[in-house]
């Protein structure tokens, strides 16, 4: 965790769409695994293992009707101006499907390989090829305007 904190935490986040939610996906899951720590460190690919962990709890999660409901008494401030968290690429983020959205967070900002997204998704590698094109095209869309205002 000391080595790749922010990388998880990041990855956690652009994978449920909201930096608490994101953080409380880390928290479980890590919580989970430090649970089962003696079968969890022998895993050959431990980041790997953790990324798996991320994107099923994070399925899990969008299964449960109201996972992204959280009533409060009043909006918040925005409480950080975290630079890593930038706001118009985890909006357009939210749009994707959550397998599209899973696929571009593993690839771009995980740095997994197409074989090594496809092992922690449980699916083929022409699935995450074909998923990322859509993914990519549909962000291009919707980013090219914001984008084309900072040249």
């Amino acid at each position: 965790m000391r080595e790749r904190g922010t990388a998880l935490s990041r990855t956690s986040v652009f994978l449920v769409g909201d930096r608490h939610l994101g953080e409380d996906l880390l928290q479980e899951v890590l919580a989970r695994l430090a649970l089962r720590w003696s079968s969890v460190r022998r895993a050959d690919n431990l980041d790997g293992y953790v990324h798996r962990a991320l994107v099923n709890t994070a399925t899990s999660w969008r299964r449960r009707r109201s996972w992204h409901e959280r009533p409060v008494d009043a909006v918040p401030e925005r409480a950080s101006n975290d630079a890593s968290y930038d706001d118009t690429v985890l909006q357009a983020l939210l749009t994707l499907p959550p397998r599209q959205r899973a696929v571009v967070v593993l690839r771009h900002y995980a740095d997994q390989t197409e074989q090594q997204t496809a092992h922690l998704m449980g699916c083929s590698v022409g699935t995450v090829k074909s998923q990322h094109a859509k993914a990519v095209a549909r962000l291009r869309e919707l980013l090219a305007p914001t984008v084309g205002d900072r040249a």
